[in-house]
């Protein structure tokens, strides 16, 4: 049976019609890959070289006053919790939270009778030992008695005398008066109150002007000085600021913090500014200066340095940076030659092909050309730049993360970056 198949003609012509069919099906579906590979390459050919959509700035100067940024605390000029030096009752206490009073205003008067009655007999004792004392120094004269009698007859007068002084002090105590002038804080003190030693009465608090203590690094020091302007500004009273100046510099720098305190007087005219107080503080340092600037954000820091991308006519994007580190210059020329050296030995084992076309120059192209730069201080949303670029270069501030050398761009500047000197966050 096998034998009879093996030799049937008709048998085997049908074989050579299904591998035929097979084949035609393999070129139909090769040719239609090969078509739409040769579509999307032509699409890509159509399409031309890549490009990148990003927005820029001109590079130009701008002036800086030079500031330092701090935090710190206000402090009132003279400011005191007032509290009791002897025990006794209240008698009256005519003071009134949080009114203003004058130096040597009574805040809080104790009751003083007994003590009074004590005053007036010391005083009597005082009178009779200074009668004594005048008597005996005209007996010493006459030589009616010894000197060391009179002696003891004016050492009684100085006794008696300090008695009523000591006496006379502790009255005083009782009377509990303003040492300065200023505004009263909360009190309870009410009459018939018995107070002890060290009880609180009421703060008292001098507020116009008022001090405000902050601290700075120790390398900032030598653009501080007395007479130097502050702004205040703290967020009970948003948008408006207070002018001070430094009035001290502590001698003394901290050697756990390596910060020096300082102090800073500004007037409070309506006492707005209450001690306790948090402030942000701007210290003007130095003269102004003028300064390359760009936007922080156009600006990549790397471990090789600060970079950014200029735009420039294609060409120009390979010319020579002398701010580029000599160790990434040194890896890429090294990175270039493997590179060659890969691209030789692959010519060598493939048949030569044809060189690919150059692609058409236009005069209108703008590519990408990264440089490096060094940066200086910052001002809010800004940063100095000190060399690496011109006044006039058309530096890009957004979109750098898609760019590489000789990217080609397109330039969209609806939108631009923040590049505030004085940035605030917006309340919610």
């Amino acid at each position: 049976m096998l034998s009879h198949t093996a030799n049937n003609p008709y048998s085997k012509k049908r074989w050579l019609m299904m591998i035929g069919a097979v084949l035609l099906l393999i070129l139909i579906i090769g040719g239609i890959k090969a078509y739409s590979v040769k579509k999307m390459i032509d699409g890509f050919k159509a399409m031309g070289e890549p490009t990148s959509t990003v927005s820029t700035v001109k590079v130009g100067y701008d002036v800086w006053q030079p500031t330092l940024s701090a935090v710190g605390t206000l402090r009132a000029v003279r400011g005191v919790d007032l509290a009791a030096e002897v025990a006794g009752v209240v008698e009256r206490a005519p003071l009134h939270s949080g009114s203003e009073v004058r130096q040597g205003a009574l805040l809080v008067q104790m009751t003083m009778n007994a003590d009074l009655a004590r005053l007036r007999a010391l005083q009597s004792e005082a009178a009779l030992a200074r009668s004594t004392a005048a008597r005996a120094k005209k007996q010493l004269k006459a030589q009616a008695i010894s000197r060391s009698q009179a002696e003891i007859e004016a050492a009684k007068l100085n006794s008696a005398e300090a008695a009523v002084a000591e006496q006379q002090a502790l009255i005083d105590k009782k009377a509990i008066r303003a040492p300065f002038a200023g505004r009263l804080g909360i009190s309870t003190i009410n009459p018939g109150q018995y107070l002890n030693p060290g009880d609180k009465l009421v703060t008292l608090q001098q507020l116009d002007p008022i001090h405000i203590d902050f601290t700075v690094p120790q390398g900032s020091l030598a653009r501080m000085q007395n007479g130097q302007s502050v702004q205040i500004s703290t967020d009970a009273f948003p948008g408006q600021s207070f002018t001070g100046q430094i009035t001290a510099i502590n001698p003394v720098v901290d050697a756990s913090t390596r910060n020096v305190r300082v102090q800073a007087t500004l007037k409070n005219p309506q006492q707005q500014l209450l001690p306790g107080m948090f402030g942000n503080i701007t210290v003007t340092a130095g003269e102004s200066q003028r300064y390359l600037t760009l936007p922080l954000n156009a600006v990549a820091f790397n471990p090789y340095g600060e970079t950014v991308f200029v735009v420039v006519k294609r060409g120009e994007e390979n010319a020579i940076d002398p701010n580029k580190p000599a160790e990434l210059t040194q890896s890429e020329a090294l990175k270039s030659a493997d590179a060659l050296l890969k691209a030789k030995a692959d010519t060598a084992k493939a048949p030569a092909a044809a060189p690919p076309a150059p692609a058409a120059a236009t005069g209108n192209q703008v590519v990408a050309r990264q440089v490096f730069i060094k940066t200086g201080l910052t001002r809010g949303d800004q940063v100095a730049v000190l060399s690496g670029i011109a006044e006039g270069d058309e530096v890009v501030t957004s979109g750098q993360l898609k760019l590489k050398n000789g990217t080609l761009v397109v330039i969209n500047n609806e939108i631009q970056p923040s590049s505030d000197p004085d940035p605030r966050p917006v309340d919610e």
